[in-house]
């Protein structure tokens, strides 16, 4: 028991009633008074949406919730899962589609027979996606499950993250917990987060989108990096810059920088082109956007 106050992140902000896999319950202060509303207000969105047209867009997919670059032994290559109906049920139309990072779909079924695939992390040769109430396992050489961890408690799991020792992180947006699977073995890692959402490894902190903030987990702290998303954040991945970019499902990006300040880079809210959970690759610069409801994907070069 005991009470814990934390005052990193550049926004200076704090979270509260969030517990850890040890039982240890972390309450926060919350000094939001008139200083902080001022300091959040100062974050302001300075600038109009700037991402231009996009380089490329491919139609055709069926409800792509989210992209992943990654590197195959043929070179880069984009897998983009596919819920194809609704994102709850357990119907086994989902899957992965393999597309190149110029656009062109080179495997529409590269996996199938998933239910309502959601946010992923590869490791090696492993592809960890999220499924509803279980964490799957798929052999990338083989394009075959190889493995299933179902989630005691899960409702709607959502994004996943991995380190570099192959611990794998699960997001649960509907009961604000984030799981780890270690040795095969997967348990709760973190609660208390409502709309948990879009995670991110950063060496030995776990960044966290979550409703209308993005939080850093680290030695047993949960952290405000930014607040004031105008929609729920959803995906969110590093800048090779330093900062952010962070996707709203409703239609917006933004980019965080490294002191916390938001701006707007996309609003497409009116009419709704959907900005679920992002991929990036630094690498190149270059944003990409699952469309989810348009059924496409969009490539930005910021």
């Amino acid at each position: 028991m005991g009470e814990c106050i934390t005052t990193g992140g550049a926004a200076g902000g704090v979270s509260s009633g969030y517990t850890v896999s040890n039982d240890q319950r972390k309450n926060f202060m919350k000094p939001f008074k008139i200083i902080l509303a001022f300091c959040l207000a100062s974050q302001a969105l300075a600038e109009t949406p700037s991402l231009g047209a996009p380089e490329w867009q491919v139609e055709g997919l069926r409800t792509p919730e989210s992209v992943l670059v990654w590197q195959s032994p043929e070179g880069k290559q984009l897998l983009v899962s596919e819920i194809e109906g609704d994102s709850t049920a357990a119907d086994g139309q989902g899957g992965i589609a393999l597309l190149s990072t110029e656009g062109d779909i080179k495997d529409q079924n590269f996996i199938r027979g998933l239910n309502a695939p959601k946010g992923m992390a590869v490791v090696g040769s492993t592809l960890y996606v999220a499924d509803i109430t279980e964490l799957v396992a798929i052999d990338l050489a083989a394009r075959k499950r190889i493995a299933s961890y179902p989630v005691e408690g899960a409702v709607f799991l959502n994004d996943v993250a991995a380190d570099a020792e192959g611990t794998v992180y699960v997001s649960d947006t509907r009961t604000g917990r984030v799981h780890v699977l270690v040795d095969g073995v997967i348990s709760t890692f973190l609660s208390g987060v409502p709309n948990a959402n879009g995670l991110l490894v950063e060496g030995d902190s776990l960044v966290i989108a979550a409703g209308d903030t993005l939080y850093r987990f680290h030695d047993g702290e949960l952290e405000v990096i930014a607040k004031g998303f105008a929609e729920k954040a959803d995906g969110v991945e590093p800048l090779a810059e330093g900062g952010y970019l962070v996707s709203c499902w409703a239609g917006l990006v933004y980019r965080v920088d490294g002191a916390g300040a938001l701006t707007l880079l996309r609003d497409s809210r009116e009419p709704q082109v959907n900005t679920a959970d992002i991929g990036y690759d630094p690498a190149t610069n270059r944003l990409y956007i699952p469309t989810f409801l348009s059924n496409g994907v969009q490539a930005y070069r910021l």
